[in-house]
């Protein structure tokens, strides 16, 4: 993302677009894939040893995000994918510190 507005408006876009699939129901809700669209938008990948880019920083993944909504397993739901679950171990440019 080039600027900030432009990665604002995206994150929203997403968050829109995930609000509007739903939760899913019965089923254990799937992971989400790093070809998924929304995971390509937001440099999604599954180990956050794989991330690359200015943004990361050593240490951040998916566990220690403030979006991060799961325990101490594997794996947590995460807003931004509209229900589907993300790895504890994973990154996004959307981090952002607890």
């Amino acid at each position: 993302m080039s600027n900030r507005r432009e990665f604002i408006s995206k994150v929203a876009t997403i968050c829109v677009a995930g609000a509007s699939i739903g939760k899913l129901t019965g089923a254990q809700a799937a992971m989400v894939s790093e070809s998924d669209p929304n995971a390509k938008a937001l440099g999604y990948v599954a180990d956050a040893s794989n991330a690359k880019g200015d943004k990361f920083k050593a240490g951040s993944n998916c566990s220690n995000c403030a979006l991060f909504q799961g325990g101490s397993g594997d794996a947590g739901n995460c807003p931004l994918f509209g229900g589907k679950k993300v790895a504890a171990a994973g990154w996004c440019t959307a981090w952002a510190p607890k």
